[in-house]
């Protein structure tokens, strides 16, 4: 049976698309309109993958389109890269990347995602929009306290007040989105119950790992950039550190470590053992960032709440 291979490039306007097994090229609008003519000029093929590089917003309406529809394949437009430099591709155009997308997909044999429900990205693009005005209340504030003017300061308060409910809104929406699915529902409460984990965070792993309960140990820990990468060389034998994954979902998981330190016994009883071992702060707090996502993912794959390990009492 053919493996048919499909290579997207997506631009803010259009898709490049590139069939492997024929060769073909076609161009269509980043819009619904060009959405259904893809459809429809895929139809034929029993597609096996259809590999895109993660763009920002560009991608999003075609993943929320396809997802589900085909077997999408969404890579790190880094590691894109680096496999057409592998090929010795120097060159760079829409269409060339479409075709060692296709290339990239076919070589490699990449297993198509999980597919991503409709509510889901709602969820994610609501926590989204909730991560700027944190961080833009937070410029606010810092500003607010340095300014004299009484005309900045005026606004600055009304701009402040506007931030508070806007984000109280979206804070709603976001709680009733999670309680509507109940699946969904059922992921928060576990959440919920580890010590050091709010429905705040709750809802930000949720939004940004959605595949949690489905993943491997190591995989959980990897998707959220807590995994130390090694590097060795011969004699030489360099820091170990951690990059990549999901930076939303790390970001979110920070407070939490820092309060899990404190009052969860399991990982209290770490962070000491840790510290005594002689690793520093930092890298005893990722530690922790770490194991909190591994145990929301054996929670919640093993469907069960959170209970205090004796062996911490």
């Amino acid at each position: 049976m053919t493996e048919h291979s499909i290579g997207i490039d997506i631009s803010k306007s259009h898709l490049d698309v590139f069939h492997l097994e024929t060769q073909a090229a076609k161009r269509f609008e980043n819009c619904a309109q060009g959405f259904r003519a893809l459809r429809k000029w895929l139809a034929p093929l029993a597609v096996t993958r259809v590999v895109f590089e993660a763009t920002g917003p560009y991608h999003r309406a075609f993943e929320k389109a396809f997802s589900g529809r085909l077997p999408l394949v969404k890579v790190n437009p880094l590691q894109a890269r680096r496999f057409a430099q592998a090929c010795g591709t120097r060159v760079k155009t829409d269409a060339v990347d479409a075709r060692l997308l296709a290339r990239m997909g076919d070589a490699l044999a990449l297993v198509p995602d999980m597919p991503v429900s409709e509510k889901a990205h709602d969820l994610r693009d609501l926590q989204i929009a909730r991560t700027a005005l944190t961080k833009e209340r937070t410029r606010l504030r810092n500003r607010g306290h340095v300014q004299t003017n009484t005309v900045l300061k005026r606004q600055t308060k009304a701009r402040l007040a506007l931030l508070e409910r806007q984000i109280a809104e979206l804070n709603g929406e976001i709680a009733r989105h999670i309680a509507e699915d109940q699946r969904a529902a059922r992921k928060r409460d576990i959440l919920c119950s580890i010590p050091g984990l709010g429905p705040v965070v709750a809802a930000a792993i949720l939004a940004f790992l959605p595949e949690i309960g489905t993943l491997g140990r190591k995989q959980a820990g990897s998707l959220a950039g807590l995994v130390p990468h090694s590097r060795e060389s011969g004699q030489w034998k360099g820091k170990s550190f951690i990059s990549g994954g999901r930076k939303p979902l790390r970001d979110a998981l920070y407070m939490p470590a820092l309060v899990a330190m404190r009052f969860n016994p399991d990982l209290k009883a770490k962070y000491t053992a840790l510290r005594e071992a002689g690793k520093p702060a930092k890298v005893a707090l990722v530690a922790l960032m770490r194991k909190l996502i591994e145990t929301a993912n054996a929670l919640i794959k093993a469907d069960r709440m959170w209970v205090k390990n004796r062996a911490c009492t």
